[in-house]
């Protein structure tokens, strides 16, 4: 299963495809072991961590030819592939709801 949108309109793209923003859900508990995965990646992040009741939601953009390289490093750790959510920087912005972060 691929966390893959529909998108017929790239908003913003480079050498290494579209800029999309990579949404990650877990449970709270899991958020350390989550972190670590991120860590190991061969790029780096910013995420933006968000609270709340029963998940914890942490937030990056990536360019789409690195999704696949989210996508085996949490299987490979053993998280569900339901956590991801991949969606066009554009729409990210348009439908983004109100989240409390994490200071």
């Amino acid at each position: 299963m691929s966390a893959w949108p529909v998108n017929q309109h790239p908003s913003l793209c480079g050498t290494e495809g579209e800029l999309v923003s990579v949404r990650i859900t877990v449970e709270p508990r899991l958020l350390e072991r989550l972190l670590d995965v991120l860590a190991e990646l061969s790029f780096p992040i910013n995420p933006q961590l968000y609270h709340g009741a029963p998940a914890t939601i942490i937030e990056f953009p990536a360019w789409a030819g690195r999704v696949p390289e989210i996508e085996g490093a949490l299987a490979r750790s053993g998280f569900d592939g339901g956590c991801l959510s991949v969606r066009d920087m554009l729409s990210d912005i348009r439908w983004q709801e109100p989240l409390k972060a994490i200071a």
